[in-house]
């Protein structure tokens, strides 16, 4: 797993050399199911370029657009997913997992 975090932080940083802004997210906790573990990271692009994984289905989408906020404001956020958390339900999380993901702009 370190190996796929690693290439997503290189790509990042190509992409930040390039002249795109970006946005790096980061579980940092999961509790019960999870598609990811911690530390698995997604990358994302002013311009809308995405790689990586944070989770699965729709809560990538709410990651995304997250990182997008993060990128023209440039504050950071703790993201929670979860059974008990109201987005969670918006976003479909309803495995019974709960999830917690970083995301900063790259400078």
């Amino acid at each position: 797993m370190s190996g796929q975090n690693e290439d997503i932080l290189t790509l990042a940083a190509d992409w930040l050399a390039a002249g795109e802004t970006v946005a790096v997210a980061t579980v940092t906790s999961t509790w019960g199911s999870s598609p990811r573990r911690a530390g698995s990271r997604m990358a994302v692009t002013g311009s809308g370029r995405i790689a990586g994984s944070v989770s699965g289905g729709c809560i990538e989408g709410a990651v995304a657009e997250a990182a997008q906020r993060s990128i023209e404001t440039g504050t950071p956020q703790l993201l929670e997913f979860g059974v008990t958390d109201e987005r969670a339900w918006e976003v479909g999380l309803a495995c019974g997992g709960k999830v917690s993901v970083f995301v900063e702009k790259l400078t």
